[in-house]
């Protein structure tokens, strides 16, 4: 072989090699392109992401400041039913006490009555007897016993 043949060989093995890197260049150069482009998507996914994430932090720091601000009044105002049930409490018992001594009162004044029963009407509504039914100065048991009736079932209805 002469030298000019292994020349011509030398010459079209790094034209060979250099048609192949010219291909990979190209190759390369098209996945490099790709790539730029997701990088952009990706870096505008992140962006909006991190908006997201702002925009939430805000809304749950806005939770926590109107919980708080529930959690204040509710407790006030379950301190506030206390009290009240505390004074309805004490009324009632007052009110009470006040029918228990009505009804010590007339057990008092009733005059003792000999060991018969006295006769139940049969039927008939129960109509409440005032002080002005009565005549003057006879203020009966009866009378009374339905005033003390009347005034524990108006203090039982503002209870309830």
């Amino acid at each position: 072989m002469s030298s000019f043949t292994m020349s011509m060989i030398v010459e079209l093995l790094v034209a060979g090699l250099l048609a192949a890197t010219i291909a990979y260049c190209v190759r390369l150069n098209r996945r490099l392109t790709l790539l730029k482009s997701d990088e952009q998507s990706l870096k505008a996914t992140i962006a909006e992401l991190v908006t997201a994430t702002e925009i939430a932090e805000r809304a749950i720091q806005g939770l926590k400041i109107t919980v708080r601000e529930c959690d204040g009044t509710l407790g006030e105002r379950l301190r506030t039913a206390e009290r009240f049930l505390a004074d309805i409490d004490r009324e009632v018992a007052a009110g009470r006490m006040v029918i228990d001594r009505i009804a010590k009162i007339t057990e008092a004044a009733r005059p003792k009555a000999p060991a018969q029963a006295l006769p139940i009407p049969a039927a008939g509504p129960i109509v409440p007897v005032t002080l002005r039914d009565a005549p003057e100065g006879s203020a009966t048991a009866a009378s009374t016993l339905a005033a003390a009736t009347a005034f524990a079932a108006r203090i039982q209805t503002r209870a309830a």
